[in-house]
């Protein structure tokens, strides 16, 4: 939702909803863990009272341990912590968990599988990102997808999610890495049809039915 029409966002969710999408992705970025400084709890709670979608909220934030309460409060059906803004993410995803959420766990382009390895019996997702965490519009990093398999081998139960440069070009090949939820900004909120443009990356999965 990053690149959304935030002037109407609820005609956004609305279109979004009428093309079939199955969740929103809200990207909270503080200006600190990231450069750049985006929404907080009051768009997740105005997104929520719009629509009973899948509220998908990836904390890209310093002591996210301060917030996951409010975060869940406010309306997140998920609620991702990054491995890198924390020195205790197997306690978070047990938090987030005990709040009744599905816990997940992100990584940056250059933190290895190794980082997470103790923590993925306590995560329901796992997010490797494909781009550097903070901008929109970034190009993918092909190199992340190698994580997706080695993920798969550890916990075969996770699910795996992708968020970054996902587009005509790129979504064939991160299916193909075992990746099941695909985050989409740029590619949807960039086109005038969100429905064929859906539809178009589903074919270009084979038909598959992976979340967009």
């Amino acid at each position: 939702m990053l690149l959304c029409d935030f002037t109407n966002l609820e005609s956004e969710i609305r279109k979004l909803e009428a093309a079939g999408f199955e969740s929103l992705h809200l990207d909270v970025m503080d200006g600190v863990f990231v450069p750049n400084i985006t929404y907080g709890m009051t768009i997740v709670k105005a997104v929520r009272q719009c629509t009973d979608l899948i509220v998908d909220v990836h904390l890209m934030i310093v002591e996210p341990e301060k917030y996951l309460q409010a975060f869940k409060d406010s309306g997140a059906d998920i609620i991702t912590i990054h491995a890198e803004a924390t020195d205790d993410a197997c306690g978070l995803l047990k938090q987030i968990r005990e709040l009744d959420a599905v816990a997940g766990i992100a990584i940056n382009p250059g933190t290895p599988v190794s980082a997470i390895e103790d923590c993925l019996e306590f995560a329901d997702l796992v997010l490797p990102m494909s781009v550097e965490p903070g901008f929109g519009g970034q190009s993918f990093n092909e190199d992340v997808l190698s994580k997706f398999k080695q993920i798969r081998k550890l916990a075969p139960e996770v699910l795996l999610q992708i968020d970054g440069g996902i587009n005509a070009t790129t979504i064939e090949m991160a299916r193909q890495a075992g990746v099941e939820l695909f985050v989409a900004g740029s590619a949807i909120f960039k086109t005038e049809d969100y429905e064929a443009t859906r539809n178009e990356l589903r074919k270009l999965m084979g038909g598959v039915n992976e979340p967009i």
